[in-house]
């Protein structure tokens, strides 16, 4: 019996707009899907630029008119810059369709809520794009520290560093908007998201953020002040009592993918990096003396998804398909109506986490994290 067809409408063609495209194209081969996605429409900011990713990605029909392809859709997934991410997936809501946003979900908490409680209101399943926790290893991780294997954490570090805008000549650009830029919405945010995977919810924050380079290029000859930051770092006491930190840089130089994370129990340890993200140390306090070290576990086929990819261990899967394992869970989601693997409630949980770390560093001391529900 043929599938239910599912209609795919992207907005935005850039890097995670691609990332996008090829999830679902591959999400439909490697995972028992319950429908079939079908790549119907592409939306960018020219026909032209629409046309071009189309045709490389496989979509049926190229437009520059996002508004008017909700109508030909059954899911929109949304990867233009963050300031549009409010008004793009609350037309797409309004119009009964299923919502995949990247992060960070929209500028502020209160958007996001917004955005959560629309969703909710029209029964539609929202899916907001932190795909690094879709990795075999951080499933792996949590499963380890929810069993009791290091005991009861009590300190979590984390660290998400890149060089993307390291040099000072870099161009301003949308990631610089303070409606939805900074490095702590852009790539903190995955620090932020991880930590609660891993350690439960936050209660409170204080944060400090630092912006290195105070102006860049316009693209019109002139130069653009920038008010958002290019490194925050945050101290977090977690519900559970644990306590910890979180730093994220877009100008840590010669950092291209550090996704770090150290989780410290009463009965051993964990620690992960994005740079190695096939792998896993583990460390044990009741080994017996003189074999006690971190030891490392290798992804393979008894960390699901990893075997959906390749049957053999150390053959190691890739960011795009930690993207095809989160479109595979939206999707999974969208036919059985619920529940959202991390949809826009959880979204806005992460957005109030990056809002609290800014009031603290501007106003000093300890901030309580906004409450969870929408």
């Amino acid at each position: 019996m043929a599938k239910r067809g599912v209609r795919i409408g992207l907005i935005g063609s850039g890097f995670m707009g691609r990332a996008h495209a090829l999830g679902y194209a591959t999400a439909a081969r490697v995972f028992d899907l319950p429908v079939e996605p079908v790549l119907a429409v592409l939306a960018d900011v020219t026909e032209e630029a629409a046309r071009r990713a189309a045709e490389s990605l496989g979509f049926a029909r190229a437009t520059a008119d996002w508004r008017g392809m909700l109508a030909e859709v059954d899911v929109v997934s949304i990867a233009a810059p963050n300031a549009l991410h409010k008004e793009m997936a609350l037309a797409a809501v309004a119009a009964g369709r299923h919502v995949h946003c990247e992060k960070p979900l929209a500028p502020s908490h209160a958007d996001c809520q917004e955005m959560a409680r629309a969703a909710r209101a029209a029964g539609v399943v929202t899916q907001v794009g932190f795909n690094y926790l879709c990795n075999p290893m951080l499933i792996a991780a949590r499963d380890i520290v929810r069993g009791g294997e290091i005991g009861e954490p009590v300190s979590y570090r984390g660290i998400h560093a890149e060089d993307y805008m390291a040099d000072p000549d870099a161009p301003w650009s949308f990631r610089h908007d303070p409606a939805g830029g900074g490095a702590l919405a852009d790539i903190g945010s995955h620090a932020l998201a991880t930590a609660e995977f891993l350690c439960g919810p936050v209660a409170r924050v204080r944060g400090e953020l630092v912006t290195v380079i105070p102006e860049r290029p316009d693209g019109r000859g002139g130069r653009r002040a920038v008010e958002v930051d290019d490194i925050a770092r945050a101290h977090l006491r977690f519900a559970s009592g644990a306590t910890g930190s979180v730093e994220a840089s877009w100008v840590a130089t010669g950092r291209t993918m550090q996704h770090d994370v150290e989780v410290y129990g009463t009965r051993g340890a964990l620690l992960f990096t994005q740079e190695r993200f096939n792998e896993l140390h583990l460390y044990a306090s009741d080994d017996p003396l003189g074999r006690r070290g971190f030891r490392r576990i290798e992804a393979g086929p008894a960390h699901p998804p990893y075997g959906r990819f390749t049957p053999a261990p150390g053959h190691q899967i890739g960011f795009n398909d930690l993207k095809a394992a989160e479109m595979a869970g939206f999707l999974s989601a969208v036919a059985s109506g619920g529940p959202e693997p991390f949809g826009f409630a959880a979204g806005a949980g992460v957005q109030g986490l990056v809002e609290a770390i800014g009031r603290s560093s501007r106003e000093g001391g300890w901030v309580e994290a906004p409450a969870a529900s929408a």
